[in-house]
């Protein structure tokens, strides 16, 4: 597969310098201190499916992204999501996709597709047995910059009838350069979609 650019170039100096500290080189582990224990700011919310709305969550984020989205996707079959990140792209937003490719056969061909065509760049993640991240970085860099993660697979399943949970964490720029500066270190150790 060819090799396609994953620079997230809209992020800040602060992702640059969480991606410089990180203590892995390439995909490896290397023996480093401790990850660093940040003091929480901004908002958490926590939400349970199939209880609470997290697909709806998750839409009314992307839909409130004002510069860029980087999305790490163990499972990615959810249309309603896949059309979310779609709308975000048309709306000028910077929408990024890495995702595990040992699921791309099994599930979520038809979302790459989409994703391509609509001129999403979308990454598959080779080095693991499992990319099991499942993540949302939205507007690194600003006050406005938001995490989504937790066990949530982007996935029909997961919202109808699956027990998951999300917790959205909002405004604590150090946690969202963090996330954004792991995207991008597993990014660069993908490989570009076809």
């Amino acid at each position: 597969m060819r090799r396609v650019n994953c620079h997230a170039w809209s992020l800040t100096a602060l992702v640059l310098l969480a991606l410089a500290g990180s203590g892995h080189a390439r995909g490896k582990p290397v023996d480093s201190p401790a990850p660093p224990v940040l003091q929480a700011q901004g908002t958490v919310q926590a939400a349970f499916a199939p209880w609470d709305d997290i697909e709806g969550i998750i839409i009314a984020r992307l839909a409130d992204a004002r510069q860029q989205v980087l999305m790490q996707a163990y499972l990615l079959t959810n249309r309603k999501i896949v059309d979310a990140l779609v709308e975000a792209h048309r709306r000028g937003i910077e929408v990024k996709v890495l995702m595990d490719q040992g699921q791309l056969d099994k599930n979520s061909t038809e979302r790459l597709q989409q994703l391509r065509a609509a001129g999403i760049p979308v990454w598959f993640e080779t080095l693991y047995r499992s990319a099991h991240n499942k993540v949302i970085v939205i507007d690194a860099g600003q006050p406005s910059g938001t995490v989504i993660t937790g066990s949530f697979n982007f996935t029909w399943s997961a919202q109808h009838r699956n027990a998951e949970n999300i917790l959205v964490l909002a405004g604590d720029g150090a946690l969202v350069a963090r996330y954004a500066a792991n995207w991008q270190r597993h990014c660069e150790d993908a490989q570009a979609a076809p």
